[in-house]
């Protein structure tokens, strides 16, 4: 979709068929998705074209380098957090509402997700995101083939870095162009500093727990889940929906989308937690396993040793000093046996059901409502 076509009041997020897939997830996900998909992804581009040409003026290297923050931002992705903030909009705006005044705001969160997918990476040492060398690894191939000197793991490190926070300031700047009165927007940038303040917290605790792990628990994991990936992911950008509605101080509508939020959010990191060592690396664009090679103190993970024998959590223990592919998978059948993927399934059915409860707790507009309930689904049972 062109850019003129998302602009007016012609631009409608409904829900439709599912597309035919192999995928049930994805095609609810895609039902409730494509249109406003496009809308951001041409709002980005759109963003982000000025943004290279102007920092290429400073320097051909600067395009260079603002050219690879533009492609790691372009290069895919389920635009889950936008979604979730388009539905907290129009679960308070209503259905009459044009989109285009509020697309820049919904779209900036995805500059604030590769800002923390990136720094993320390089915390995690990960080689591969959706399939592509991660910023980190490709800077570091760069600086290879250019034959320039140093070391290049510490100049890809270093790029990657500042791609980050460059993502970081052009959300700020996309952000700033929404069209809502200054008050409202006011409220909007609150919403949006907590929800950055949480997520750093978040990153922290997951930080010290892969360098804790033997202080490290169920409970504290899932207090990762619920700063690092619940409050960024679908709580907080529901509430930023809300402010962009300028409801942001109606508190059943706050109250229900908290509850919601944080039960997706859980659900969608326990999710996580499975497909980072079961998961399709076709699907995930990760290698699987790869929690069980950094010994990663996910909530699963936390499960299995507090669900194991003695001799089982013996083995549990080599978690973090694997690398070879039978030795991965062996861990990965062991953790099933002891039945901590089960009790993890069950904790993820729990929570879309409290999530689903959540909703009735308001009054919110039909097709929200509806789009909600599926994509509480859509993100709990998700393969990538």
């Amino acid at each position: 979709m062109a850019n003129d076509a998302v602009a007016g009041d012609t631009l409608r997020v409904a829900p439709a068929q599912p597309e035919a897939t192999d995928d049930p997830v994805h095609g609810v996900l895609a039902a409730f998705t494509n249109d406003l998909v496009q809308g951001v992804d041409d709002t980005l581009a759109a963003f982000l074209a000025a943004e290279v040409a102007s920092l290429t003026e400073i320097d051909a290297a600067m395009g260079g380098f603002a050219s690879t923050a533009r492609d790691c931002v372009l290069a895919g992705g389920k635009r889950v957090r936008p979604t979730f903030a388009y539905w907290g909009w129009r679960g308070g705006a209503g259905g009459d509402e044009p989109l285009q005044p509020v697309l820049p705001a919904l779209a900036a969160l995805e500059l604030l997700h590769t800002f923390a997918l990136v720094h993320d990476d390089v915390m995690d040492a990960s080689d591969t995101r959706r399939g592509r060398p991660t910023a980190h690894r490709a800077a570091a191939a760069r600086h290879v083939a250019a034959a320039h000197v140093g070391d290049p793991d510490r100049f890809g490190e270093a790029v990657a870095v500042l791609v980050g926070d460059l993502c970081m300031v052009w959300a700020d700047r996309l952000m700033s162009r929404a069209a809502v009165p200054p008050a409202r927007l006011l409220d909007v940038r609150r919403c949006y500093d907590r929800m950055r303040v949480e997520t750093i917290a978040g990153q922290y605790l997951d930080v010290l727990g892969e360098n804790d792990a033997a202080n490290w628990s169920v409970d504290r994991a899932l207090r990762v889940a619920r700063y690092k990936t619940a409050g960024y992911t679908v709580q907080w950008p529901l509430i930023f929906g809300a402010c962009l509605a300028g409801g942001g101080a109606d508190a059943p509508l706050t109250a229900a989308y908290t509850r919601y939020g944080l039960a997706v959010g859980e659900a969608f990191q326990l999710r996580d937690d499975l497909l980072g060592i079961y998961g399709d690396p076709v699907a995930t664009g990760k290698p699987a396993g790869d929690d069980l090679r950094t010994g990663k103190p996910t909530a699963l993970l936390m499960l299995a040793r507090q669900l194991a024998t003695p001799a089982q959590r013996q083995a549990l223990d080599r978690a973090g000093a694997v690398t070879g592919a039978r030795e991965v998978a062996g861990l990965a059948e062991l953790v099933t046996d002891t039945g901590a993927v089960a009790r993890v399934e069950r904790m993820i059915s729990d929570r879309v059901g409290e999530a689903l409860a959540a909703l009735d707790t308001t009054s919110i507009d039909g097709a929200a409502r509806t789009a909600l309930t599926g994509l509480a689904t859509a993100a709990a049972h998700r393969r990538a």
